[in-house]
């Protein structure tokens, strides 16, 4: 099958939001390390206010279930299929509904103020980014159900094509004159 855009889209966008799924697991599970220490106040880059704690807890859970579902995601870039699409769609929804929570949570710590860190003020931005390029990456995936320009589309002429290069249909007659049930 060609290389559609949608492919060519995904598979940079899908690398992009690795790195920085990445990135904001290690910043947000530092940050979560110096809160429970108690050394919020007491480290210079640090600092934090009320909305900190909830920040951190959600930043930490989007940058593992993002991290996650860019697996299944790469595994549909590699295959670039209908079965494949599902799995990828599905979990690029629940990551980035989680990104969108901690997103909330961000403009929340933003709004109160206060002293925070360059190290906080890094975690924020990255939320915020992410928020955007996941749910561009979100519906990149969902565009494919409209159009096969932009994902596999669902009328996949070689899905569904025997051995001999014939459809194979539930109880159709085989090549070799036995019907076929499944069980």
């Amino acid at each position: 099958m060609a290389m559609t855009v949608g492919r060519n889209i995904a598979a940079p966008l899908l690398f992009l939001n690795l790195v920085m799924y990445a990135i904001v697991l290690g910043f947000a599970s530092w940050c979560l390390n110096r809160y429970i220490n108690g050394q919020n106040y007491y480290h210079p880059s640090f600092g934090g206010n009320g909305a900190t704690g909830f920040f951190l807890s959600f930043a930490i859970l989007a940058g593992v279930v993002g991290i996650a579902s860019k697996f299944s995601g790469g595994n549909h870039i590699r295959a670039w299929r209908n079965d494949s699409l599902a799995a990828a769609s599905s979990s690029a929804l629940v990551a980035w509904a989680i990104t969108a929570l901690a997103f909330g949570l961000a403009c929340k710590e933003i709004n109160i103020g206060g002293h925070r860190g360059w190290r906080l003020r890094v975690l924020e931005a990255f939320i915020i980014i992410l928020a955007f390029t996941q749910l561009f990456y979100v519906l990149l995936l969902h565009a494919g159900q409209f159009s096969s320009k932009y994902g596999p589309g669902y009328r996949d002429p070689d899905y569904g094509v025997g051995a001999g290069g014939e459809a194979v249909l539930k109880g159709s007659t085989t090549t070799t004159g036995v019907t076929g049930t499944r069980v």
